[in-house]
């Protein structure tokens, strides 16, 4: 007999791109270490590069400028113009939709077909457009914005809150921060959830489960897979409700 179906009880779904639905690691890395090549700087590891992702462009190549030797304002520009066009010509070499994401998102969909689901990610919002168009995610999200879509990135809540003002518009009825989710991979996505005041739902799997563990966001994932259960323990406290989120601790 198949399992009975409660309502979602979820106003908008929001999600985090890199570490959330696709990995890029190695797409981004390279594209870091082709502009500190550029300037006569030494290649960082891969890993010491994905500890730098999170908070915008500029702040990654920022970082990576003050691994190799220090930054000035004019370094830092001519630096950030080449990863740009390096990562542009080469951001779907490797990158891929994780495990799991396309099924997890067709699963929510089945559930709660009407609601609305985004992208916020501080990555810029042209390359976050054709990667999500290129693995075939962008019919899943009403809107895609990225780190130069508002004047302030996340943790800043403005793009969060924005996004429930669109989404109150596309549902003709309002969207209560109370059963609204942001999904992420970073004490980033934490904050900003916190500083909108909605719920968050952390991925362990992504780019930064440490950071993301000391922000102690509201549910963990472990998997894509893990979405909607979690979702459903945090949206809807009945018996049934915690039965189906009960594969995670909060």
């Amino acid at each position: 007999m198949p399992e009975p179906q409660e309502p979602l009880g979820c106003d908008l779904l929001v999600f985090d791109l890199d570490g959330t639905l696709v990995d890029s690691e190695t797409d981004l890395a390279n594209a870091v270490n082709a502009s500190l090549v550029s300037l006569g700087r030494p290649p960082l590891p891969q890993r010491q590069i994905v500890s730098f992702i999170g908070e915008g462009a500029a702040v990654l190549v920022s970082r990576a400028l003050e691994a190799t030797g220090g930054n000035t304002p004019d370094v830092a520009q001519r630096a950030l113009d080449h990863f740009i066009l390096q990562y542009r010509q080469h951001l779907l070499d490797t990158t891929c939709a994780y495990p799991g994401v396309v099924e997890a998102l067709q699963s929510i969909c089945a559930v709660a077909p009407a609601l609305p689901m985004a992208v916020l990610t501080n990555k810029p919002v042209n390359p976050s457009h054709s990667i999500c168009d290129g693995l075939g995610l962008s019919p899943f999200f009403f809107a895609n914005y990225g780190g130069n879509s508002f004047p302030t990135k996340k943790p800043n809540p403005a793009g969060l809150l924005t996004l429930v003002a669109e989404a109150a518009s596309l549902r003709k009825r309002p969207v209560a921060l109370a059963r609204t989710v942001m999904v992420g991979d970073s004490h980033v996505d934490v904050e900003t959830a916190r500083a909108a005041g909605v719920l968050s739902l952390g991925c362990l799997y992504g780019l930064s489960p440490a950071s993301l563990l000391a922000s102690r966001p509201d549910g963990l994932a472990h998997t894509p897979a893990d979405w909607l259960p979690q979702l459903y323990r945090l949206l809807t406290p009945s018996p049934l409700a915690q039965a189906r989120g009960a594969l995670l601790p909060r």
